[in-house]
């Protein structure tokens, strides 16, 4: 057995990748599934695509990797986090759609729970504010609209869990209602001081305890698959949010340290140890990962809209075709303009946290065009991550600058944007040699739960660093700029926003 399998289940893809006994990759599927859009700033999954993709990418990966489950040691799951199901325990059957983590349909809630002065309370037990982002209020609105839910899930038959709660509910055949520490730290219901499902909370949205997980630590053992899906048993031994096993997997163990990865949104984690940092700046507190039983946690700001600005501009503009299009048209774009995107297309997140703004651009002129808002796309993620940047640094009260960022995901590939990463946050940007480091961080808890991979100490001495981008934008054009995006955010926020 020397073979880790890491499910790598996304916001607009499923993945599986097959990593060997050196943690290198031996074969990959991939496939993508539609995304539902009810109403405007609604965003929904079909369960029955995250679950078929999964298991299809499993097989596929296997096949492509010429082994047989035998040689496979254990299972480690990585996922879209907040997104959120419910699901009947007799049939197995969930009685929704997945509401997914861009949604903002429970922003009036939201609203109200600040306006009555619970959103205190949430933060200092889940580290968390009241959004719509995190997993409760989305689960209360599904129990609240599906007829007949309430009675059902306090009669103890439904299950509510996050996309890897789902997953090992189908994988172990409904054997397994489990989930890990930092998933459970997402969903605004778990404290995270004290390790355990907030009952005051859950009664304040109206979720009876009965519907949610076991929380386990992030390597444990959760479950067995199904003899039947793989061809025999394989056991479950990793499992991490996909911003938490990214940091793992660039082996941000040491408090200090910081990762930002860019997917269909923006996230950045500061490694913060056995201190939970109360943020004066709106950022997250959360679980980095469990290990053990001890919690190591981490500051966190969320970005919504990273990748996602590519795919509005392939699908939505109908500008480009294919996402790696955007870098060579940015290159073209006109210097002398200089447009701004706030890509607030489902709000905006850390540190505005203003659930109801919309994306808008600035500057545009006759001469603007494709090359133009391509370039200001690219823009928008490292003005954005520049804005997570500065708050951490408020909150972690450190002198400077983080003296590195590593970065990983797949908008990394793009040179021109790291190198502007590099330049607006006045940091070097370190990109890893394995990029996959979400999957990664999922099958190093898996393969050190099975005795395969090495401890935290040795795993971090084996990291790669690809390329490093340095800063080379002068100090003013740096500040300058970044003074002409604060003010276009400020244009674009609403009255109702802190």
């Amino acid at each position: 057995m020397t073979h880790i399998l890491a499910i790598d289940q996304g916001t607009t893809s499923s993945r599986a990748i097959l990593f060997n006994e050196t943690r290198q990759v031996k074969a990959m599927a991939q496939e993508e599934f539609p995304q539902h859009f009810p109403r405007s700033g609604w965003v929904e999954h079909d369960p029955a695509d995250i679950w078929s993709t999964t298991a299809s990418t499993c097989r596929g990966a296997i096949e492509r990797a010429g082994i047989g489950p035998e040689d496979i040691a254990a299972i480690g799951i990585t996922n879209q986090r907040e997104t959120t199901l419910v699901w009947d325990r007799e049939t197995g059957q969930p009685i929704h759609n997945a509401i997914v983590w861009q949604d903002r349909r429970t922003s009036a809630f939201c609203d109200e729970l600040r306006e009555e002065g619970f959103e205190p309370q949430i933060t200092h037990r889940t580290g968390l504010l009241a959004d719509p982002y995190f997993s409760g209020t989305k689960a209360r609105y599904i129990l609240k609209n599906v007829d007949g839910a309430l009675q059902k899930a306090k009669d103890g038959k439904l299950a509510f869990g996050t996309v890897d709660s789902y997953l090992i509910w189908k994988l172990t055949g409904g054997a397994s209602h489990v989930t890990d520490a930092t998933n459970a730290a997402r969903t605004m219901l778990y404290n995270i001081r004290e390790g355990r499902w907030d009952a005051t909370i859950c009664e304040r949205l109206g979720i009876p305890l009965s519907m949610l997980p076991e929380v386990k630590d992030s390597a444990a053992r959760f479950g067995t698959t199904r003899a039947d899906l793989f061809g025999r048993e394989i056991p479950i031994l990793g499992v991490a949010g996909d911003q938490q096993a990214a940091t793992l997997g660039q082996a941000c163990f040491k408090p200090g340290m910081l990762k930002s990865t860019y997917g269909t949104g923006c996230f950045a984690l500061l490694n913060t140890g056995g201190t939970l940092v109360a943020s004066q700046n709106r950022l997250l507190g959360t679980i980095a990962y469990q290990l053990n039983g001890k919690p190591t946690y981490a500051l966190e700001g969320a970005i919504f809209i990273a990748g996602a600005v590519v795919q509005w501009l392939r699908d939505g503009l109908r500008i480009i075709r294919d996402a790696a299009e955007t870098q060579p048209l940015a290159e073209t774009a006109d210097r002398t303009q200089e447009l701004y995107l706030v890509p607030a297309f489902t709000g905006l997140g850390a540190p505005y946290w203003d659930a109801e703004a919309r994306g808008a651009i600035y500057g545009l002129t006759r001469n603007s065009g494709p090359a133009e808002l391509a370039r200001a796309a690219l823009e928008s993620v490292g003005f954005q991550t520049r804005d997570l940047l500065e708050a951490m640094q408020a909150d972690w009260q450190t002198d400077g600058g983080p003296e590195v960022l590593r970065v990983d995901g797949g908008m990394t590939a793009s040179d021109w944007t790291m190198q502007f990463l590099a330049d607006i946050t006045g940091a070097p940007a370190d990109r890893p040699v394995i990029r996959e480091t979400t999957a990664l961080g999922a099958a190093w808890l898996a393969g050190m739960q099975a005795d395969l991979y090495p401890g935290p100490d040795a795993f971090a001495e084996q990291w790669q660093q690809d390329k490093r981008f340095e800063p080379a934008m002068d100090e003013a054009t740096r500040e300058r700029r970044y003074a002409g995006w604060k003010d276009a955010v400020g244009r674009t926020l609403t009255e109702r926003a802190p």
